[in-house]
């Protein structure tokens, strides 16, 4: 590493100091909840065992549901291996909560792209609910935050049954929402409507405050066991949190209707998940002290970023723009190259399912598709913005972007060189 950018790494390490113990103070908090939900729910050894098969009525994966409910403050919760990723767990619930003729409405802009291809806003997919019948419409963010006026002038026509709030940015420039905003925005949206269902798609925001959706009004809440909530530890899964009623419905969606929760074999997980969720704070208090790190380094060496280092955060994303293909592409080497897993594999922009741009994807983790492990991505789309999330560890975090930045210093590695 050269002098120069160990000299900086170590001038930001002192200038964060006050705001990673404000991190490690979240931490405390959210790590009591999970430890008290353990014992409140009186788990034992025999959770841990698995089940294979049907997986019926099984003890070890009914305690996990009983455990997340706890902690989300939920009523029920559907944690399951057999939802795939938080798009599959998200498109499981539009299936299972919207029938032909209904509206759902987006309150944050344009969602996720891959949930844009289950609506049926881009693509061309047959199994899409616009398909089905199901409209779909959207208000988009005023200046970062929610346009209540909008949304309250639209509620109040009618005819809408389900709202949906991304926490997080997604591949666009918008900030991601505070637990603060959605509370304000749902208590706005309840004045004119108690019945519309209120969906928060959850993912990379868990334990990044020290309140979760369902505490502040929403009905339903998703994420996926690969970000913040499987801790590095757990391989698969996403889990559903919120109203009992509306759990059962996207339970008979993932299985059988009249079946719903009662099968789906944990197979092997049960410990990873328990495992993975009693890390998860002290995992995503790592993983948001690598963002205020990175964000602060990036920033003195000429890069907007956001969030700024000392701004309040919603989620572990950290985006870095870096202005041209050329940088985009290297910064995300470097990330690759300082991963445990795969350092020597060169990632270079590819098409992929559900997204209309190319996209570069920076992952040497040891769960495929990891983002709560140290990654990093973006579309090949101006003005090329690195998506950065995730570090098990803050070391390891800050030993990452160090690479990365020192990769985007050297020549741009094209597919076929070495």
């Amino acid at each position: 590493m050269k002098d120069s950018i160990k000299n900086l790494s170590e001038k930001v390490q002192l200038e964060i100091k006050p705001i990673l113990e404000n991190i490690d103070t979240i931490c405390e908090k959210n790590s009591k909840k999970v430890l008290q939900a353990f014992q409140k729910c009186d788990l034992q050894e025999t959770h841990l065992n698995s089940s294979t098969g049907y997986g019926i009525d099984e003890p070890g994966r009914n305690k996990i549901e009983e455990i997340y409910s706890d902690i989300f403050r939920a009523e029920d919760a559907l944690v399951r291996t057999q939802l795939i990723s938080g798009t599959h767990a998200l498109s499981v619930i539009l299936s299972a909560l919207l029938r032909p003729g209904d509206t759902m409405i987006s309150i944050t802009g344009q969602p996720y792209d891959t949930l844009q291809t289950v609506i049926g806003i881009t693509g061309n997919s047959k199994s899409s609910l616009k398909e089905f019948g199901i409209r779909y419409e959207q208000i988009e963010l005023l200046e970062n935050d929610f346009d209540i006026y909008k949304i309250v002038e639209r509620i109040s026509k009618g005819n809408i049954k389900l709202i949906e709030i991304q926490r997080s940015r997604g591949y666009s420039a918008r900030k991601s929402l505070t637990i603060e905003k959605i509370e304000k925005v749902i208590k706005e949206i309840r004045k004119v409507n108690h019945d519309v269902i209120i969906m928060v798609d959850n993912c990379y925001g868990e334990f990044v405050q020290d309140r979760e959706p369902i505490e502040i009004g929403a009905n339903i809440a998703v994420g996926s066991l690969m970000k913040n909530l499987g801790g590095g530890i757990a391989t698969s899964g996403a889990y559903i949190v919120g109203d009992k009623k509306l759990i059962e419905l996207c339970a008979e969606r993932l299985t059988s209707p009249g079946i719903g929760k009662e099968i789906g074999p944990s197979l092997n997980q049960n410990t990873l998940f328990l495992k993975g969720l009693y890390f998860a704070p002290s995992v995503v208090a790592s993983s948001l002290k690598t963002a205020i790190f990175s964000s602060n380094i990036l920033e003195k060496l000429g890069y907007k970023v956001d969030p700024k280092f000392d701004e309040e955060r919603a989620d572990i994303v950290q985006t870095i723009e870096l202005g041209s293909e050329d940088k985009l592409v290297k910064f995300c080497q470097g990330i690759q190259k300082g991963s445990p897993i795969d350092s020597n594999v060169i990632p270079y922009p590819g098409d992929m399912g559900g997204y209309e741009d190319k996209v570069i994807m920076a992952a040497g983790t040891f769960t495929q598709g990891s983002t709560i492990e140290l990654s990093c991505d973006g579309p090949i789309r101006s003005p090329y913005i690195a998506y950065m999330q995730g570090g098990l560890t803050y070391e390891y975090g800050k030993l990452g972007v160090l690479q990365a930045i020192e990769s985007m210093e050297k020549k741009f590695v094209k597919k076929g060189e070495k």
